[in-house]
């Protein structure tokens, strides 16, 4: 993506702003978090976009709520310098780290942000086993019946061959009194879906009150064959021996039902009494009240088939949670239209209450609380001398679980270093003005030390003392400004840090690094009344090539601005054009070495 600066970069060279292609995306992280901050509203509206991935704890939540905080706010450069630094020494991230599952679902929200609609409802997840239990719950049959079949459904998994057991269970009614006693395995084969067990009741032509009895669907003891299967909600079914033949008429279970608003979907039985003789169906539809269609729930209309013998049909209706406080709303369902002979109970309506979960201020208060808790392991910084030896003790900063190999590895190289820099008084001591100095004072001694090991690295390998300069010694330098760059421009909305990253770097080792010391010199040599000489050597060529060099990188930005097969912008733009930019920008910086060194060694 092309990147540009802002208006007010003084590394602008005056140009008109430009909107960088990453607007959208900026835009989208301000969608939630407001100026970088987490508030109520915002944590509220970035649930909701979460809970459209499912599998994700709140412990998930709270991770990628942290990193959409980290993204929204706005950072200095030296905030990159110390993210680009940590990661390359294995040390504690300024950004969470993602597993694999939250970096899909992350990128997802940010290419796709718009959540579904209202009225959407989630597709079921298949399941990696197959799923056995009976069509229906209930059924009711004649006494003077004989043998009926009973209807076993096979979900999820379909490709395996498995098996259940099947037995029958007393209630009221007995066997060998009642019905015949069943206890057998049913196999299903691949591919099939279906399987039929045969019930048979014995009429005993004497009238009694209705009974039931019951059959069961169990796992086999064979670990083996326990494999690939598991029980369905359906796994009992209960079994009434009835003594009348009448079709029998549907209602509602009771006249009101009671959901939470995070209850997914409300389950409302519907009974069929008097009968069960035959198949029939009867309509169902969702009337609005305080409670409105496609705003809390997702209403309808549909049709309820009770098959021969079935006694009770569930309708199923979605309830959107919004995960907003409100007062309790209610809608209703009523039945209509039965066929098949069957007729209308009493209760051919019920009103359905929706109430607000009682726990949702605890669930959104511990959200905030471990989102906080993510925000506070991401500190640049810390307050105690405590908080920073761990942190230099510990590999990616304690955070064991995300860190890789090469943290390891550089933690490792670098612990050392670490532990020198964690001797640094904390920021919060004395304003911060302790640290400050005293992090000069430890930089001042570690560039002499590094100084003087470059120079015994060119002696060694046979370089003069300025090769060595803008070789090894540049490229030190210069390597966390590359990072530190390369991830500003991920994630700047212009590429004001990208590229004054490097160039305000330069101007600091140039102005401050060589001019404070040249000042102390002067101050000295003027003291003790001597003069203060430094040789030019070849500087005059140097300063004048990179000048060229400057001029003609900087055109070429401009250039880059101005062209449209550039993308219009500094950074970025399409791929070939892209590379071609980063490969001729490099040839810069070897043209500037070799010439350099070349001049260094009189060759010309």
């Amino acid at each position: 993506e092309a990147l540009m600066p802002c208006e007010d970069c003084l590394v602008c060279l005056g140009l008109r702003p430009r909107r960088a292609l990453t607007a959208d995306k900026f835009l989208r992280q301000q969608q939630y978090f407001k100026d970088g901050r987490l508030d109520r509203d915002g944590l509220v509206a970035f649930i909701k976009e979460v809970k459209n991935y499912p599998g994700l704890t709140d412990e998930d939540a709270a991770v990628l709520a942290a990193s959409k905080l980290v993204e929204s706010q706005s950072h200095s450069r030296m905030w990159y310098r110390v993210g680009a630094v940590r990661s390359m020494t294995g040390g504690r991230k300024t950004q969470p780290q993602l597993s694999y599952k939250l970096k899909e679902v992350y990128s997802a929200m940010n290419e796709h942000p718009e959540a579904p609609t209202v009225g959407e409802v989630p597709k079921v997840i298949p399941s990696k086993n197959a799923i056995i239990d009976f069509h229906s719950g209930s059924c009711a049959v004649m006494e003077n019946i004989g043998k009926f079949e009973v209807a076993i459904c096979r979900s999820g998994r379909t490709d395996n061959e498995v098996s259940v057991r099947v037995e029958t269970i007393d209630g009221t009614a007995t066997e060998e009194q009642d019905y015949v006693a069943i206890n057998e395995v049913i196999t299903f084969k691949p591919g099939e879906t279906e399987k039929f067990v045969e019930v048979e009741i014995i009429n005993d032509n004497q009238w009694e009150p209705d009974e039931e009895f019951f059959l069961k669907i169990s796992l086999l003891l064979d670990r083996e064959k326990r494999d690939g299967v598991q029980l369905g909600r359906i796994s009992i079914m209960e079994i009434t021996i009835l003594n009348d033949d009448e079709p029998g008429m549907v209602m509602f279970q009771k006249r009101g039902f009671l959901v939470k608003e995070s209850v997914g979907n409300a389950v409302i039985p519907v009974v069929r009494k008097n009968g069960a003789d035959g198949e029939i169906s009867v309509k169902w539809r969702t009337v609005d009240k305080s409670a409105i269609s496609g705003h809390d729930y997702q209403g309808g209309e549909g049709t309820l088939v009770f098959k021969h013998t079935e006694i009770v049909q569930n309708i199923e209706i979605p309830i959107i949670d919004d995960m907003a406080p409100e007062k309790d709303e209610h809608f209703e369902v009523e039945l209509f239209d039965p066929e098949g002979g069957a007729k209308l109970g009493q209760i051919n309506r019920t009103a359905v209450t929706i109430t607000n979960d009682d726990d949702f201020n605890n669930v959104l208060s511990n959200m905030m609380m471990m989102t906080n808790a993510n925000l506070h392991s991401l500190q640049v910084h810390h307050e105690t001398y405590i908080g920073q030896i761990k942190d230099a003790l510990n590999v990616n900063g304690g955070d064991l679980e995300n860190a890789s190999g090469m943290d390891y590895f550089m933690h490792f190289l670098t612990f050392g270093w670490k532990i020198i820099f964690a001797l640094v008084p904390p920021p919060s001591i004395l304003g911060g003005w302790l640290c400050f100095f005293v992090s000069l004072a430890v930089i001042g001694v570690l560039t002499a030390i590094i100084g003087d090991l470059a120079a015994i690295f060119g002696c060694l390998v046979g370089l003069r003392d300025s090769v060595t300069a803008i070789t090894f010694v540049a490229l030190g330098t210069s390597l966390p400004d590359t990072f530190a760059s390369k991830t500003a421009a991920v994630q700047e909305k212009y590429a004001d840090n990208a590229v004054g990253n490097v160039t305000g770097s330069n101007s600091v080792n140039v102005f401050l690094g060589l001019g404070a010391p040249w000042f102390i010199a002067a101050v000295y040599h003027l003291c003790v009344g001597t003069k203060f000489v430094v040789k030019a050597g070849n500087l005059g060529f140097s300063v004048g090539l990179f000048s060229g060099l400057c001029v003609t990188a900087l055109t070429f930005l401009m250039a880059r601005r101005i062209l449209g097969i550039f993308g219009k912008a500094e950074l970025g733009g399409p791929p070939i054009p892209k590379y071609i930019s980063f490969v001729f920008l490099v040839i810069l910086w070897l043209i500037y070495v070799v010439c350099v060194s070349f001049q260094a060694y009189e060759y010309f």
